[in-house]
């Protein structure tokens, strides 16, 4: 186990926690503010943005990594 593979991993690992996490949060959030099916789905929205974001750049990294073998 090198540190490059621990930084990598370690990271795509933390980062899909926090995201669990933030889903949970987000789930709480809409419940006890009585948000609505609009509010909480616009909350979820806003959410699904972040993590679409992080998973294209993991695809862009991926992609440009490979291609310079």
């Amino acid at each position: 186990m090198t540190d490059q593979w621990l930084s990598d991993y370690g990271v795509t690992i933390g980062v899909g926690g926090l995201i669990l996490f933030m889903i949970f949060i987000v789930w709480d959030l809409a419940r006890k503010s009585n948000a609505g099916v609009f509010g909480t789905l616009i909350l979820y929205l806003a959410l699904a943005m972040g993590i679409l974001g992080f998973l294209i750049k993991t695809a862009i990294t991926y992609l440009l990594e490979s291609g310079m073998d």
